[in-house]
Order: structure tokens, then C-alpha cells, then sequence
């Protein structure tokens, strides 16, 4: 049984995550991205490529091979979205490494047939009528490798074509957890669906939401055709209009927000969706973070920034818990962590970030200055 005192005491990040601003056509904003993260595009792809190696008893996959794989992918992102793929080329002329890392990067779930189950995040959103000042709030906690925490920034962009956003990421991934200027805010969370294909990854599917002008453009987006697999995505409109769209590379249903609360982890609610779930059996820490999450959540009628950041600490279930950590001594590839919780107001337009777990590290805000 863990205790409080099983938590590892990882290093505080004394500072906020980095800020990188960007503007111009997709080709330029990724290569200003490449040349301000410069080292945390190279250490994550050299962290990958080390996934990939710890992991080849189970996937029998070399990098070169993940790469090779990834190639298949590439023609459905560039035929549907050819200027997210143009970011990637952006993104490894300005960090000065190989556009096939970028794009192995990018595709690393649907390379890996979403084998390595490394990711355990959690999602909730309140409506103005559950806060206490009537904003629109929406948390995260992103889960990945302990290897890449040091490697997430803060991206606030303005594109010349499409609304400026202010979004989250780490490494050489696309940004997609953020919100846009017209008030559309997306959080995803990895879902593992039995359909999987080749066809536009999935990363390149949420970045494309951060594009919407109007929530049903945001939910058309997620539901693009010849993608790959998919996510679920928790949009949340500033209006208090919030959907959760369980997405696989075949179907999809919408869930909504009746009562003003929202949560996802990393498992299909909807009865239709479960049908094609991949070994339910091996996710049920993510059930447990859902409900426990949604008793705390449900708890209060009057939330605040501090209160879903409250939520965001939680260590019931640890090391699967809402605030999630590495436990030395696990199998090594059962090792994610919370790299970064951040709680969005949509109504003000800004994010608080924690570089880290975020009971052990403080939030720091960024605004979005469209």
C-alpha cells in the first residue's frame, strides 16, 4: 500500500514553463518553434528513440522501423492537413534534426499499435453554472514519460490563416491542448480502439481542432475522414457549452454536459464506443481516476481555478492517481508521471501551468493576447 510518504520528491521546477511565441505561415511558426525549443525537440526524439529500444521484446520494432512505419501515415496528414505537416518540416529545420523523427514523433501511437499504454491522463471541465465568478473552466493532466518532463513549453501562437491559441506541448509534438481565441478550448486524452488504421494520425487531427471558429467546427474536426485512430476530445465552448467526443479511426459518439461537469481519462463511456475498446481489462486505474475524479468534481457547485486544481493533486489510487508518479521499482515501461497539470479560463482567456506534478510545483498563468 502506498502512503504520502511513497511519493517520490522529484525536483522542483522553480521556474515556469518556457514561453515561446510564434507567428506566420504554419512552415515558419514551426521552424521559430525548432529554433526556441531547439533542445527539447532533440532530447525528446533521443528519449523515443529509447522507448523504442526498452521496448522491443513487446513490439519488435527498431527506430528505423518506427520510422519506416510512420512514412505510410505521412500522405493522409499531407493530403487533408498539408499545413500541420508543413509545422513538422518547420519544426526539424528549426531543431536541426530529421523530418522522419518529427513525423515518427507525431505518429508514435499509431506506430507502436498503442501498445505501451503510456499515457494516463485525466480531463474535467465546469460550466459557468457550477463557478463561483460564472467563468468556463477546463483541467488537464498530462501523463507521459518522466523522461520528457523537462521538455514541455507553452506555445502562444497567431497564425497568418488561422486564430491565434495558446496551447501546451512538449518536444517535437504539434500542439494540441490549449484553447483558441474564439473561445474554444480542447483537452485530449488517448483512448485505445480495436479499428486502428493507416491513415492521418491523431496528433494532427487535435491540432487541426485548434483551428475552429465555431464548436461544431471543432467537433467536425475531430471526426475527419481516413484518420487513424482517434482520441477523446473534451471541447469546452466559452458560451458553457461542453462535449466529450470518443472518437476510433470508425466511429464516434458525442457525450454532453447536461449538468455542467465533465470528465474523461483514458477509457470509452459510451456503451457503442466500448464495443470496440481495446483490452478494457488494462484500464481499470483509468476507471478509477474517473470516478474518483467526477465524486470531487461533483462535490462543489461553486468551483474555482483553486478548487479544480485541488482535484488535480489528488493521490487516491497513487502511483495511478490523478496526480500520477513514477514509482521507482515498476516495470519500466509502467513509469508515467504528471509532466504538466494545467487549469484553463476560458472566460479570461488564460492558463495556469505547473511545470511538473502539481503537488509539488507551482501554477504559473499565461494569457492569450489576441
Amino acid at each position: 500500500m502506498f502512503t504520502k510518504n511513497d511519493i517520490p520528491n522529484t525536483p522542483a521546477h522553480n521556474t515556469p514553463p518556457p514561453l515561446i511565441e510564434v507567428s506566420g505561415t504554419h512552415r515558419e511558426m514551426g521552424r521559430q518553434i525548432g529554433e526556441a525549443a531547439r533542445e527539447q525537440v532533440q532530447h525528446s526524439v533521443a528519449n523515443a528513440r529509447v522507448l523504442i529500444d526498452a521496448a522491443y521484446d513487446n513490439l519488435e520494432l527498431t527506430w528505423q522501423g518506427a520510422q519506416i512505419q510512420s512514412r505510410k501515415y505521412l500522405p493522409f496528414a499531407e493530403e487533408r492537413y498539408p499545413q500541420y505537416v508543413d509545422e513538422m518540416r518547420g519544426i526539424a529545420e528549426g531543431a536541426n534534426v530529421a523530418f522522419d523523427d518529427i513525423v515518427t514523433l507525431n505518429a508514435m501511437e499509431a506506430v507502436t499499435m498503442d501498445a505501451l499504454h503510456l499515457t494516463r491522463c485525466t480531463s474535467m471541465a465546469v460550466n459557468d453554472n457550477r463557478t463561483a465568478d460564472g467563468h468556463v473552466l477546463a483541467a488537464h493532466n498530462e501523463d507521459w514519460i518522466p523522461e520528457d518532463e523537462n521538455d514541455v513549453f507553452v506555445i502562444s501562437a497567431r497564425p497568418d490563416k488561422e486564430p491565434p491559441f495558446l496551447a501546451m506541448t512538449y518536444g517535437g509534438l504539434l500542439p494540441n491542448v490549449g484553447f483558441n481565441a474564439f473561445g474554444i478550448a480542447q483537452l485530449i486524452d488517448s483512448v485505445y480502439p480495436s479499428d486502428s488504421r493507416i491513415g492521418i494520425p491523431r496528433l494532427v487531427v487535435a491540432r487541426a481542432v485548434l483551428s475552429s471558429h465555431r464548436i461544431s467546427g471543432a467537433i467536425g474536426r475531430t471526426l475527419v475522414q481516413h484518420r487513424a485512430a482517434g482520441y477523446n476530445h473534451l471541447l469546452v465552448h466559452e458560451s458553457g457549452e461542453m462535449y466529450s467526443i470518443e472518437v476510433s479511426a470508425r466511429k464516434f459518439e458525442i457525450l454532453y454536459a447536461h449538468d455542467g461537469y465533465m470528465v474523461h481519462t483514458n477509457h470509452y463511456l459510451d456503451p457503442q464506443m466500448k464495443l470496440v475498446e481495446k483490452d478494457p481489462e488494462e484500464l481499470l486505474s483509468s476507471r478509477v481516476r474517473y470516478f474518483r475524479a467526477s465524486r470531487l468534481l461533483k462535490q462543489n457547485s461553486q468551483h474555482s481555478i483553486k478548487s479544480l486544481q485541488s482535484i488535480q493533486k489528488d493521490h487516491v489510487n497513487i502511483p495511478n492517481s490523478i496526480c500520477n508518479h513514477n514509482i521507482e521499482g515498476l516495470d519500466p515501461l509502467d513509469r508515467e508521471k504528471t509532466i504538466s497539470a494545467l487549469v484553463i479560463d476560458l472566460t479570461a482567456r488564460e492558463m495556469h501551468i505547473t511545470w511538473g506534478n502539481p503537488c509539488q510545483n507551482a501554477y504559473h498563468t499565461y494569457h492569450l493576447n489576441a
